[in-house]
């Protein structure tokens, strides 16, 4: 009951944050991509300001020949980008998809004295790895009772973000690499919003628990965090395929894509547009999606 009860505690501070913007100098940080600009919020009940970036690049939109694909780095951008509105949302229900989903927001208390390098808390959404945003959640309120950096973070869902072949066509588990790919971005800039990299806590919450879990697995997440707080949600066996290819085929039935390859089912899955993409996982009643039975992509084979 006590876990229950903190659980629902956390989750309602994460969706309540701050109560009152106030009007004072928009604060800016430099990150390895180009500068970002974003808006000062105030918590009352702590008597204290956030600053808070929205919609920050943590890999380029996964659009077109980057759909199946490895996350890759964000463009880098001249001058100021603005940072104050949420990034595009992935999916939610009613399933409203924007494969331009690769965004992260960052949460900074307003130090009055020294400044010293804080804890960093990255929050993963739950949804059952098909939906989910992270807009949902506003990390103003821990960042201002806790002194931490609070940083919300997105990745692919649904067939965007699960769909493997089996083979070197389409390994799977993109969803894992994008949040492998924010942790990095979160280790490269971390600093520049007055988060220590060397502090950094993972946590999540039904699939978002499932991926806090998986990450502590994947060698390919090591170094990058430091502690992990499953909530709700670990990696069992009942999540997992030894079949990708079966799985696959499946999918491509239900598409119109039925190739004799996998280079050509890819192909013409990357055609595809989001809403049909959309209207596939409505059609086969993806609410939970099987992923390939290792968070290393090299190792999602036949």
């Amino acid at each position: 009951m006590a876990a229950a009860r903190d659980t629902a505690l956390l989750a309602w501070i994460l969706f309540l944050g701050g109560t009152a913007l106030v009007a004072t100098e928009q604060p800016e940080a430099e990150t390895k991509y180009g500068r970002v600009r974003g808006y000062p919020f105030t918590v009352d009940t702590a008597e204290r300001t956030v600053n808070v970036f929205l919609g920050l690049p943590f890999a380029k939109p996964p659009l077109g020949s980057l759909r199946f694909s490895e996350p890759q780095p964000p463009e880098p951008w001249e001058g100021v980008r603005d940072a104050t509105s949420y990034p595009p949302i992935k999916e939610k229900v009613p399933l409203q998809v924007s494969e331009d989903c690769l965004y992260l927001n960052v949460y900074t208390p307003v130090s009055t004295g020294k400044q010293e390098k804080l804890p960093v808390l990255v929050w993963i959404h739950g949804g059952g790895l098909v939906f989910g945003a992270a807009s949902s959640y506003d990390g103003s309120a821990i960042a201002a009772f806790d002194n931490v950096v609070v940083v919300t973070i997105q990745y692919r869902l649904g067939i965007a973000g699960y769909f493997s072949t089996g083979d070197e066509h389409a390994r799977g588990n993109w969803g894992y690499l994008d949040q492998v790919a924010a942790l990095r971005w979160i280790q490269e800039n971390i600093m520049h919003f007055g988060g220590d990299p060397g502090s950094v806590t993972i946590f999540g919450e039904s699939a978002g628990g499932i991926s806090v879990s998986a990450l502590v697995l994947s060698p390919l997440a090591k170094g990058l965090f430091h502690k992990a707080i499953s909530e709700s949600g670990t990696v069992t066996q009942g999540l997992f395929t030894d079949q990708p290819k079966e799985d696959a085929q499946k999918i491509a039935a239900a598409s119109g894509c039925e190739k004799s390859s996998s280079a050509a089912m890819v192909e013409c899955l990357r055609g595809k547009t989001e809403e049909e993409l959309l209207q596939i996982t409505l059609k086969m009643d993806m609410t939970a999606l099987q992923v390939c039975n290792d968070t290393s992509p090299e190792n999602c084979k036949q």
